[in-house]
């Protein structure tokens, strides 16, 4: 007989953030970087981005979520712990991969911000132009 692990893992990663995400059997506790998500993330587009994995699969309040995120800003962070939790939940039940992969989740968001172009004041931006 096959034992499942009492822990799931993954990484996920949104812009300049990077998420380590731990899946374990619970009550529905989630926790960034030792504290309430709740706390963490005080945007309710943040909290509702979380919670998306888990109410798609039907599996809120199952599982209890440890989560150390770094890098990037909050909207980063969030799509961060986001990709780590349907990673974790796909390591969990591969049979799950098929509802979050129509949802959108499993793809890695490649968006990021363009560099500075030298000589240019940004990425687009350009000086303004002078006829004499």
């Amino acid at each position: 007989m096959i034992q499942q692990p009492e822990q799931w893992t993954a990484i996920g990663r949104r812009k300049s953030a990077v998420a380590r995400v731990y899946l374990r059997p619970g009550t529905g506790i989630i926790m960034v970087n030792n504290r309430a998500f709740e706390d963490y993330f005080p945007r309710a587009t943040g909290r509702m981005q979380i919670l998306q994995p888990f109410e798609l699969t039907e599996t809120l309040g199952n599982f209890n979520v440890l989560v150390n995120v770094s890098g990037g800003g909050q909207t980063g962070q969030a799509g961060a712990v986001r990709h780590g939790i349907t990673r974790a939940l796909m390591e969990f039940n591969p049979e799950l991969r098929a509802v979050l992969k129509k949802a959108g989740f499993v793809t890695r968001d490649a968006r990021v911000v363009e560099r500075k172009k030298p000589g240019q004041p940004g990425a687009r931006r350009k000086f303004q132009f002078s006829k004499r």
